[in-house]
């Protein structure tokens, strides 16, 4: 049995998504916004030697890890210390590619490919998104940062193909509500046009990645009228053909 763990690197966040609690309080924990210090992370990787299971680790939880000052340090040690999988089996990055540079994405893609440890220890990074236009990124995301994410996913996509590297597969999310459904196809067609550029048929689905592939995927919008968000969001799943079903809710049983 393996575990999942989230060791998070910051709960600051660098933009206010209308669907995000984090957007809603100003303390995400009760505390002031804070930054893990070296020592935390490094003794806590080390403490994953004696663990029996298999960990799955992710530096994420409610804030954006890529804007702590040393995350290039961070996640280059935990790599550099988990020769043959001794620390963690798995690896996954969630983030809004606000700060995610040439120099970054250099960084994360070497760490996917590293000889050491299994080949799908890095196997994706999840870019949440949420929408094709600066207008409605701005309205969704609560941030006027919708060509600067574009270009750095782009660019991180091109830099895959031109190194010749697998891993880490994009996947790339839009979490379907009232402010964003009607750019739903736009999204998916600049995406899947984006990827097949460079020889990848996305996998495209209705919520979250179950496959190891690059994806694009459109997951419900969990809020206090579920009812009505979940109508929405099967309805704008069928109409890009993702789905048959005729079903008012549409949910995986887990991700990936």
């Amino acid at each position: 049995m393996s575990i999942n763990l989230n060791l998070e690197l910051t709960d600051h966040c660098n933009i206010s998504c209308k669907m995000c609690s984090q957007s809603l309080r100003s303390e995400a924990h009760g505390v002031p916004n804070r930054f893990m210090d070296w020592d935390t992370w490094r003794q806590a990787l080390q403490g994953l030697a004696h663990m029996k299971q298999e960990i799955a680790l992710c530096p994420h939880w409610l804030g954006e890890p890529t804007i702590h000052p040393e995350f290039d340090r961070f996640v280059e040690y935990a790599f550099a210390t988990n020769q043959n999988n001794r620390l963690f089996r798995e690896f996954k990055l969630h983030t809004n590619a606000v700060v995610f540079n040439e120099k970054r994405a250099r960084l994360l893609i070497r760490l996917a490919n590293r000889s050491d440890m299994a080949a799908d220890t890095f196997r994706f990074i999840h870019f949440s998104i949420d929408a094709f236009s600066a207008p409605v990124y701005e309205v969704v995301k609560g941030a006027d940062k919708r060509d600067l994410v574009y270009k750095n996913i782009e660019r991180f996509i091109e830099l895959k193909h031109q190194l010749g590297a697998k891993r880490p597969h994009a996947t790339i999310a839009f979490v379907v509500q009232p402010d964003n459904a009607h750019e739903a196809l736009a999204f998916r067609d600049h995406w899947h046009a984006r990827l097949l550029n460079v020889g990848i048929e996305a996998r495209q689905t209705w919520d979250w990645p179950d496959k190891e592939a690059d994806t694009i995927y459109f997951r419900p919008l969990n809020c206090g009228e579920q009812d009505q968000a979940d109508l929405l969001h099967s309805e704008v799943v069928r109409k890009l053909g993702l789905t048959n079903r005729n079903q008012t809710r549409l949910r995986s049983l887990a991700s990936f």
